[in-house]
């Protein structure tokens, strides 16, 4: 590698800034600097890559293809560096604190009830807590910018260490106005003529109820529409006249309640795992061990 040509930091920032301010006049008020420093960078920048990244078009500055390019690796480091930043606050802190990262699901359901159970028992201990999807919080994992993760899938990565939590299941589930509230078993191949409110391909769950629904050769249910929070859902099903796959430590409530109607499936459970995931390059931390001992007491 040739160090001596390496971008510089300020020079990442003030591309940043530049594209996502409108201007060089704009990226200096927002860095405090004047503008021909900022121009001063960004040709330092440009000489370190040796090719142009912005040109004038229409009197404003636009982003060359080599540009777009550095502009997306400049957001990248920079989301990096703020990371790290947060990261070595937390070291400075002390051993008082947990990076805890957490499925979106789970998050909105189990996380409040246990961050409050947990500060009742240790207030002297500190919980930071972040939602996000399972690549992503296994990524920040393995690479120690997190130190424990809740999660609906297991990760495999030799630097995260997984322990079984809690057994859960997918299940199918309508609001009284839908015709199957209340109903008996539902054949399998009526699932094809029901009309769904499913969360986003990418979440955990989705991932796991398309996968078995390929197995048994189901390749296409009827989905009316993709919600990005199992909440939102929830509350459509109650008003609504859609179904929709949930995990059950989600509805639990509900059902209870009879907000919502658990519709069994002749011949078909979706049964999976709830996980515990530990970054190997942190497991010497006493908050993670008595938040796992807490998690242990209490499910």
């Amino acid at each position: 590698m040739e160090y001596k040509n390496l971008p510089d930091m300020k020079g990442l920032a003030s591309l940043k800034a530049i594209v996502e301010l409108g201007g060089v006049e704009e990226a200096g008020h927002a860095m405090n600097v004047g503008q021909p420093a900022i121009t001063k960078r960004l040709r330092a920048l440009e000489a370190s890559y040796g090719v142009s990244l912005m040109k004038r078009e229409s009197r404003r500055l636009e982003l060359t293809p080599a540009g777009e390019r550095v502009y997306a690796f400049a957001r990248l480091v920079l989301d990096h560096q703020d990371t790290l930043l947060d990261d070595l606050e937390s070291l400075r802190a002390g051993q008082n604190h947990l990076r805890l990262e957490v499925t979106f699901s789970i998050g909105e359901h189990l996380l409040p009830n246990l961050l409050l159970r947990f500060n009742d028992t240790y207030p002297e201990l500190h919980i930071q807590s972040r939602m996000g999807y399972t690549r992503r919080i296994q990524t920040r994992l393995a690479t120690g910018l997190s130190d424990m993760a809740l999660l609906e899938q297991a990760p495999d990565h030799p630097d995260i260490l997984v322990q079984k939590w809690l057994d859960d299941e997918l299940i199918l589930v309508c609001g009284p106005e839908h015709p199957l509230f209340g109903s008996d078993l539902l054949p399998m191949d009526e699932l094809g003529n029901l009309r769904y409110v499913l969360r986003e391909p990418q979440s955990s769950m989705r991932i796991t109820l398309d996968k078995t629904l390929k197995d048994i050769g189901i390749m296409h249910i009827p989905v009316a529409m993709e919600v990005g929070s199992t909440d939102t859902i929830v509350e459509m099903l109650e008003h609504g006249k859609h179904v929709s796959f949930l995990p059950r430590f989600a509805v639990a409530e509900a059902l209870v309640e009879n907000s919502l109607y658990h519709i069994r499936i002749q011949g078909l459970r979706i049964q999976r795992t709830l996980w515990i995931a530990r970054s190997r390059l942190n497991l010497n931390n006493d908050v993670a061990e008595r938040f796992i001992q807490l998690l242990r007491n209490n499910y």
